[in-house]
């Protein structure tokens, strides 16, 4: 899901959620009533206060003054929020679109959360989908499942209500239905603790109105990780991030060129994944076989790969399960050997092909020495978000 080049600001790219906050309480349907506390912030479509980017405009629809947005964004002016109630109503006549709501939105909009709606995939598993953002690139390959992606009937071409209630790590978004939400929110990726508030529309018409956020009293700030299973490989170094097409990926670095690249140490974050956006930029390559299948052998221009590496340590030659999972492209080196290379970029395997991340997407054999081994992986990015997670098991003998 590739970010708009239309939705930019000052020479560099608002992560695929650029937060802006609409609404106007023309007449149709009332939106729901939030919960009582300090005064709301309520911004009809005209509002001064909203920032418009990319393809974004005011207008009327279905009888309502509406902010509309394809390829852009509404992001709120002079409101810094951390936990709080944001209501909205949405109609959309679209038949593909990504919209929804970004929020604490930090360093230009590089970083933040992003909760949004796929109107073609109304009513299955991932209508709805969360992810955080991170040095501008979206990672709802590495973060799906319970607490990322839900099931949601969405309304086509009607109003219907939006309700995103913000507290601590933890966030839920209510659709139609304010007594029960859809998505439950209950560790929030990103970090920020508080920032800017937008709507955002990747693409697909999307139209906006009776916009309010009610700030509410902090709550604490309470993780809820997933367990890290056995066996999880939790300590990586890794390196700066390269140009793909200028090196041979299915070579391993030779001693002296790792020698001089300058590694950062990392830990895996549960439930075992090393997430390199935290660490290093999106690159936003332009992939040509995610619109042409036929295309997918092809080099993909700005695709860009870093090298992640860790020692085993083994008491005696033996055989070891790797299951790895990883976005999008990996080759993998056992002692400077390699043994493996597979791509599981979105759209790569077949069309309809998306690149979920599991331990359980490959599995490899490691042939280890008795001793110290060094595994080592060369793992490109082509978007979607840029990370593997890494278990080892025992083979019975």
């Amino acid at each position: 899901m590739p970010i708009p080049a239309a939705v930019r600001r000052r020479g560099r790219v608002l992560p695929a959620l650029l937060m802006s906050w609409l609404v106007g309480w023309a007449g149709g349907v009332a939106p729901a009533q939030a919960p009582e506390g300090p005064a709301a912030v309520v911004l009809p479509a005209d509002s001064p206060r909203w920032d418009l980017q990319g393809k974004a405009q005011v207008v009327e629809h279905q009888g309502r003054k509406a902010l509309l947005l394809n390829g852009g964004a509404a992001v709120v002016k002079d409101l810094v929020l951390r936990d709080g109630i944001v209501d909205v109503d949405v109609s959309t006549p679209a038949a593909r679109g990504f919209f929804g709501i970004q929020f604490r939105l930090a360093d230009d909009g590089a970083t933040g959360e992003f909760v949004y709606l796929r109107p073609h995939h109304s009513g299955s598993p991932d209508a709805l989908q969360y992810t955080p953002v991170l040095h501008t690139g979206l990672n709802w390959q590495l973060y799906n499942g319970p607490g990322f992606t839900g099931a949601v009937d969405i309304p086509k071409d009607t109003w219907f209500h939006l309700r995103l209630v913000v507290a601590g790590a933890t966030a839920k978004l209510y659709v139609k239905d304010m007594d029960h939400p859809a998505l439950v929110m209950d560790d929030l990726k990103s970090g920020v603790q508080k920032g800017e508030l937008a709507l955002y529309v990747l693409t697909g018409e999307t139209y906006f109105s009776n916009f309010q956020v009610r700030p509410t009293p902090d709550a604490a700030w309470e993780r809820h990780l997933p367990p890290m299973a056995k066996g999880t490989l939790t300590r990586w170094s890794l390196s700066p991030s390269y140009d793909a097409l200028d090196r041979n990926l299915e070579r391993a670095p030779s001693p002296a060129e790792q020698q001089a690249i300058p590694w950062q140490e990392v830990d895996a974050e549960p439930p075992g994944l090393v997430v390199v956006y935290r660490y290093r930029a999106a690159p936003h390559p332009r992939v040509s076989f995610q619109s042409d299948f036929s295309k997918r052998l092809e080099p993909q221009p700005g695709m860009r790969v870093v090298y992640a590496r860790t020692l085993l340590n083994a008491d005696r030659d033996q055989v070891q399960r790797l299951c790895l999972g990883y976005s999008d492209d990996v080759c993998v080196f056992l002692n400077g050997q390699i043994l493996y290379r597979g791509r599981s970029a979105q759209g790569f395997r077949n069309p309809g092909f998306l690149g979920i991340v599991n331990p359980e997407n490959d599995t490899l054999y490691l042939p280890l020495k008795k001793g110290p081994n060094e595994l080592l992986l060369a793992l490109s990015e082509l978007g979607g978000g840029w990370g593997f997670h890494a278990r080892l098991e025992t083979v019975a003998e």
